[in-house]
C-alpha cells in the first residue's frame, strides 16, 4: 500500500556542496526544519538560512575529531521509524524522537584522496565515512516515508515534486532514491574493499597483487541505444564521459565507445603530431608529420578504402585545414584534445557524425578497478594489469648479424606501437613516421603478413627499406620471407 509522507524535517550533510545553498532554501521556503553539522551547517549559516546544528539537537556532542556525531538514536531512530506502526510511534514519543523526513549525504571524498599520488593509509582511512553510509542505509531502508540524496542533481527534482504536492514526495521518486543511495554505498564500500585488498596483496607474504574479491561499484553513466547488436541491450558505466565528451552527432552507441576507447589508447602512443584511423578498433593507417594535415594524408594513403564510416582520433588541437581534409572522408567518429576556432562549425553541418573531446589525463584518470583490463567469462571475470607499457630502444636486442640503422630503429619503433593496438595475428610494414600496409586479425600470421603487403599495393605504396612490426614471435620463416620479397629491410618482434 501507497504510504503518503510529507517532509517537514531534513538532514544536510554533505562533502559535495554544489546546490546546497539552493536546494536548502528551497526547503526552508517549503516549511522543512534544518539539521546539519560541520561545513554543511557553516555553509548554510553563512548563506543566512536557520540551521540546528546536529549536536545540539541529539544533546551530544560531536567528539573523537569528528567520528561520533550523527549515530545517535534520535537520528537513526528519526529515519527508522515506521509512520504507520503505532508502537513505533509510540516508542518514538517516549523518547522525545521526532520523524526526520529526508537526508541529504554525499560521503567523505575516499575515492579522490586514494587517486592522489603518495596517499599515506593514514589520510585514506581518515576519509572511510561511516556516519555518513549509516544515514543513507537507515533512510533507504525506510524510504516509504523518507527521502534520500545522494546525488546533487536530484535536488531540483525533489524540490519541485514538493512545490508541486504541497510538501509531499512521491513513493515512486522516494524508492528510485533508495535504490540510488544503495548503489552509491555500495560502490563506495566497495572502493574502500579494492583499495586495503590491494595492500593486503602487496603483503610480503601474498602470492598475488591483485585482491581476494573483485568488486565493481561502477555508477552508470548512460544507457545506450542497443549493444554490439541490435537485439542486445547496454548500457556505459564509469568516468569514461568525463574524459571523452560527446559534442555533437547522435547519441553514442556500444561500439562507438568501443571504438572511441580503442583510438584513446593508440593515439596516446605518440608526442608528435599524429592521426590515427581506426575501424572495428584496428588501425587503418597511423601517421606523424610536422603539422595534422601532413600525419592526415600519410594515415589516409596507408589504405583509402577502409576509413569510410571509421574513427579518426589526433593528439593535437585540431586545426581547420586537417578539419577540412577529414571532412571529405564519410567518418563515424571525430576525436580531438581540442577544436581551433571554426573547426567545429565545419563538422557541426554533418549532423549524424560524432564529435567527441578528448580529456587531458585519460591514462592516468582510472583507479580502481577502471584501472584494470577484465573480460567476462563462464561464471566470473578474467582479470590482469592494463597493457601501459611504453618500450624505447634501451629494451631491444639485435639478433642478426646486421644492426639497424638509425631511419631502420625509428621505422621499428613506429611500427610496434602500432602493433600494440592491432588484433592478433597482427603484422604493421611502416616507415619512421607512417604505416604502409597493416594486417590484422587472422588466424595465420602468413595470411596476415600477405594482407599487409597486399593492402600497401592497393594504395600504391612501397615497402622497399621498411620496417615490420609483429605482435608475436615468427613460429617459421614463410612470413619473413614474404616480408623479403617486398624488400623489408628490419623486423621486430617479441
Amino acid at each position: 500500500m501507497a504510504v503518503r509522507m510529507t517532509v517537514r524535517r531534513a538532514i544536510l550533510s554533505v562533502s559535495d556542496k554544489r546546490g546546497l545553498v539552493e536546494f536548502a532554501r528551497g526547503l526552508a521556503g517549503l516549511g522543512v526544519s534544518l539539521l546539519a553539522s560541520g561545513g554543511t551547517a557553516k555553509a548554510l549559516k553563512d548563506a543566512g538560512l536557520s540551521v540546528q546544528e546536529i549536536s545540539d539537537y541529539t544533546n551530544s556532542p560531536e567528539m573523537l575529531d569528528g567520528r561520533v556525531k550523527t549515530l545517535h538514536p534520535k537520528i537513526h531512530g528519526g529515519l527508522l521509524g515506521l509512520r504507520d506502526n503505532p508502537d513505533h510511534m509510540s516508542a518514538m514519543a517516549a523518547h522525545g524522537i521526532e520523524p526526520i523526513d529526508l537526508v541529504a549525504v554525499n560521503l567523505y571524498p575516499f575515492e579522490q584522496t586514494i587517486a592522489r599520488p603518495g596517499v599515506s593509509l593514514e589520510d585514506a582511512i581518515e576519509n572511510i565515512d561511516i556516519g555518513g553510509p549509516s544515514l543513507l542505509r537507515s533512510a533507504s531502508k525506510n524510504h516509504r516515508s523518507v527521502v534520500v540524496l545522494v546525488d546533487p542533481g536530484d535536488y531540483p527534482r525533489v524540490l519541485d515534486e514538493m512545490r508541486r504536492g504541497d510538501g509531499e514526495v512521491g513513493e515512486a521518486t522516494r524508492s528510485a532514491l533508495a535504490a540510488k543511495a544503495f548503489a552509491h554505498t555500495s560502490r563506495y564500500d566497495g572502493l574502500i574493499a579494492g583499495y586495503l585488498g590491494r595492500l593486503g596483496a602487496g603483503a610480503e607474504d601474498s602470492q598475488s597483487p591483485f585482491p581476494d574479491s573483485f568488486t565493481a561499484g561502477l555508477p552508470k553513466a548512460a544507457d545506450l541505444r542497443y549493444g554490439e547488436n541490435p537485439h542486445q541491450r547496454a548500457a556505459l558505466y564509469g568516468d569514461f564521459l568525463r574524459f571523452v565528451e560527446p559534442l555533437h552527432g547522435k547519441e553514442l552507441s556500444f561500439n562507438n565507445v568501443v571504438d572511441a576507447n580503442a583510438a584513446v589508447e593508440l593515439i596516446a602512443e605518440f608526442s608528435s603530431p599524429t592521426v590515427a584511423i581506426l575501424k572495428h578498433t584496428n588501425p587503418c593507417g597511423v601517421g606523424s608529420g610536422s603539422s595534422l594535415v601532413d600525419a592526415w594524408r600519410k594515415a589516409f594513403e596507408t589504405d583509402t578504402q577502409s576509413p569510410f564510416g571509421g574513427i579518426i582520433v589526433v593528439n593535437r588541437p585540431l586545426d581547420l585545414a586537417a578539419a577540412k581534409a577529414m571532412d571529405e572522408v564519410f567518418t563515424e567518429l571525430i576525436i580531438a584534445p581540442e577544436f581551433e576556432d571554426g573547426v567545429l562549425e565545419l563538422l557541426f553541418k554533418k549532423k549524424n557524425r560524432r564529435i567527441l573531446r578528448m580529456g587531458a589525463g585519460i591514462e592516468e584518470s582510472a583507479g580502481g578497478v577502471a584501472a584494470m583490463d577484465w573480460k567476462r567469462v563462464a561464471g566470473g571475470v578474467l582479470v590482469q594489469d592494463r597493457d601501459r607499457a611504453r618500450e624505447e630502444r634501451d629494451g631491444w636486442k639485435v639478433v642478426s648479424k646486421r644492426a639497424p640503422a638509425e631511419e631502420e630503429a625509428e621505422a621499428m619503433l613506429f611500427a610496434w606501437r602500432v602493433a600494440k593496438h592491432v588484433k592478433s595475428n597482427a603484422i604493421v610494414y611502416s616507415k619512421s613516421d607512417r604505416t604502409l600496409g597493416i594486417g590484422a586479425g587472422q588466424m595465420s600470421r602468413i595470411d596476415s603478413a600477405e594482407i599487409a603487403v597486399s593492402k600497401a599495393a592497393k594504395a600504391g605504396l612501397s615497402l622497399r627499406g621498411c620496417a615490420v612490426a609483429s605482435d608475436a614471435f615468427f613460429p617459421f620463416r614463410d612470413s619473413v620471407d614474404t616480408m623479403a620479397k617486398v624488400g623489408a629491410a628490419s623486423v621486430i618482434q617479441p
